[in-house]
C-alpha cells in the first residue's frame, strides 16, 4: 500500500522532476537566488508544469505549503 508522501524539500524537488539530493537542492537554490521583488511562482527557473504545481499547492494551502514557503525563504536570502 502507498502511504502518505513525506513532505520535505527532497520530496518537493522529486515532485518537480528535479534532482532531489541534498547537494543538488543546495546547488539549485544557490544558482537561482531571487530578488525581493521576484515572486517564487513567477521565477524563470520553473517550467510551466512546475509553476502550475507550486501555484496549485500554495493556493489550496496543501500539505506542501510549508515546504514551498521554506523554498521561498531560501531562494530570497535578502528578503
Amino acid at each position: 500500500m502507498l502511504g502518505e508522501p513525506e513532505y520535505n524539500m527532497n520530496e518537493l524537488f522529486a515532485q518537480l522532476g528535479l534532482d532531489s539530493s541534498d547537494e543538488a537542492i543546495d546547488q539549485f537554490i544557490d544558482k537561482n537566488k531571487l530578488s525581493k521583488e521576484e515572486k517564487l511562482i513567477e521565477a524563470d527557473v520553473w517550467s510551466d508544469n512546475q509553476r502550475a504545481f507550486l501555484q496549485e499547492e500554495w493556493n489550496k494551502d496543501a500539505a506542501w505549503v510549508e515546504i514551498i514557503d521554506d523554498l521561498n525563504v531560501r531562494m530570497h536570502p535578502d528578503a
